[in-house]
């Protein structure tokens, strides 16, 4: 049995990046196709940046933005309510809005803009978790985006049954995506586990009767989430503390994320 991978800083190019009002520190390592890989909550965490490693040992130029958090600082329960507590009042992400843009999407389209624009191929990635899940179908809304990932996006934070359907995006931004799927051939995919409280059936319901069979679901089984038994709090996909154990279901899940990756990104 096999705990993930974890990753540091080390070799990392770190670069400030601006658009409009909001600047954040990029990390960027690797090369080929590009991916942006947003981090989940509580930020650029070891267990963010082994995932991050693993997309560039499988062949990309993987930009990480971080957006909140310390980098390379880990895990820990007061850390993840200290940054959940800025994140519930910040402007930039709107956690708690309902059929909204967010700032924070405008931000990551041109983090990948520029990504595309120096990176093999046309278009990239954009993989978000958890908190950022939504953020990277929001980011879809330009071209540049061509493989969008969303695993256990929870934004806006499922209090209340409307909440729990919410898409997370804007009628505009949904109406573009939309016709992106349809024009375009975009695909989204979107991962969670079956019994995940912080991402509600009704999202993943939602967005399949908006996008069709252009959203492909992963769901994985929550009585296999943690080793030796049932857990119903499995929440974390492709930075799962079991995921490389031999067997476990998020090992799968992010074998089909990469090869989703590798089919959009090269598609010869």
């Amino acid at each position: 049995m096999t705990s993930a991978p974890t990753g540091t800083l080390d070799g990392w190019t770190v670069v400030p990046f601006t658009v409009g009002a909001i600047t954040h520190d990029c990390y960027e390592k690797g090369s080929g196709p590009g991916v942006v890989l947003i981090p989940e909550i509580p930020g650029m965490t070891p267990e963010v940046l082994g995932l991050a490693e693993h997309l560039v040992e499988s062949g990309f130029t993987v930009v990480v933005p971080s957006l909140f958090g310390t980098p390379g600082r880990a895990m820990s329960p007061a850390y993840v309510a200290g940054v959940v507590a800025k994140l519930c009042v910040a402007s930039e992400f709107r956690a708690f809005a309902t059929g909204a843009a967010r700032p924070v999407s405008e931000y990551l389209r041109g983090v990948a803009r520029a990504l595309d624009a120096r990176t093999p191929g046309k278009g990239v990635g954009v993989i978000g978790m958890c908190f950022t899940g939504g953020f990277a179908l929001a980011a879809a809304v330009d071209d540049s985006v061509i493989a969008p990932v969303m695993s256990q996006p929870s934004v806006p934070f499922p209090l209340g049954r409307k909440r729990q359907a919410d898409v997370g995006l804007s009628s505009e931004e949904l109406t573009t995506v939309k016709a992106r799927t349809e024009n375009d051939g975009l695909c989204v995919m979107g991962l969670r586990f079956s019994e995940d409280k912080a991402v509600s059936p009704l999202r993943f319901k939602a967005l399949a009767e908006q996008l069709g069979d252009a959203f492909e679901v992963i769901e994985l089984d929550s009585s296999k989430g943690n080793a030796g038994g049932f857990s119903s709090s499995a929440h974390s996909v492709l930075t799962h503390e079991m995921r490389d154990a031999d067997g476990h279901p998020a090992r799968e899940a992010r074998t089909k994320v990469v090869a989703f990756l590798k089919k959009r990104l090269n598609p010869s």
